[in-house]
């Protein structure tokens, strides 16, 4: 393998466990192999290599085996397009009486080993290495804050002219040391004025509140997201700390990282 700066996503099904409970396994594949083909066919559209599925997981790698400079907007295109093909297959799920699913994303860019990698016995072209760790716990960090598409700081920097996305947090994933901020990635093209202006604007204007230990404002600009967007996730997160933090306020040495416990 040879080191390099790359793009990894990793999408995964929520709770696809108690979803296959629900159902005949002859549905279950039948479902996942026409789901998986419409990610597949997102991800070598936007110059992807696929490099594994793992159940119901995806894992995709750009930049390699041929290197393009821009892997991490190639990977986020991907990801905001796997959304709307899922939202369009989630519509026609629903039109034949059929239950549905959700799916989470993590991307991360950074140095990383690529090349035929396993054992004497088996090896694949893939790639390792702390970067594809933190993509990997990025995806599940979705669950945390109901979100769908969680990209690392890292790659923001490669797509911050081009993205719409809102600082989520900075967090401590398991089994890493280092706190790294996180976004949440909302589009690869222009939102409605009135999500920019409250997702967005007036989100990040509580953030900065929050940062500040300044609870009750804080909590009172994520009630206004809340009330156009009652489902967005992330502001009930923080109306949830401020509250906790009103009753029992954190050290005085509190640096703002919120440590996941789990993966």
């Amino acid at each position: 393998g040879e080191r390099r700066e790359l793009t990894v996503l990793f999408s995964d099904i929520r709770s696809f466990t108690n979803y296959c409970e629900k159902r005949t396994p002859e549905s279950v594949v039948y479902t996942l192999n026409e789901y998986l083909t419409a990610m597949v066919d997102i991800i070598f559209k936007y110059n992807g290599t696929l490099d594994k599925f793992v159940g119901d997981e995806i894992m995709a790698l750009y930049g390699a085996p041929l290197y393009f400079k821009q892997h991490a907007v190639r990977a986020c295109e991907t990801a905001c397009e796997m959304i709307d093909s899922l939202r369009a297959l989630q519509k026609k799920w629903s039109s034949h009486a059929q239950d549905f699913f959700q799916i989470g994303i993590g991307i991360n860019t950074g140095n990383m080993i690529v090349g035929n990698l396993g054992s004497q016995q088996l090896f694949d072209y893939t790639v390792i290495g702390d970067e594809v760790n933190l993509a990997a716990r990025l995806e599940g960090a979705n669950k945390q804050y109901w979100t769908t598409i969680i990209i690392s700081e890292s790659t923001y920097k490669h797509v911050q002219n081009r993205a719409v996305a809102r600082e989520l947090d900075l967090v401590r994933v398991k089994g890493k040391k280092q706190p790294v901020k996180i976004f949440e990635l909302r589009s690869m093209q222009q939102v409605p004025a009135i999500e920019q202006d409250l997702i967005v604007g007036v989100y990040e204007s509580g953030l900065a509140l929050y940062k500040q230990r300044e609870w009750l404002p804080a909590v009172k600009e994520f009630k206004r997201v809340l009330k156009y967007f009652p489902t967005d996730g992330p502001s009930r997160v923080y109306i949830k700390r401020c509250l906790d933090f009103i009753e029992q306020p954190p050290p005085r040495d509190w640096d703002g990282v919120y440590e996941f416990k789990t993966k």
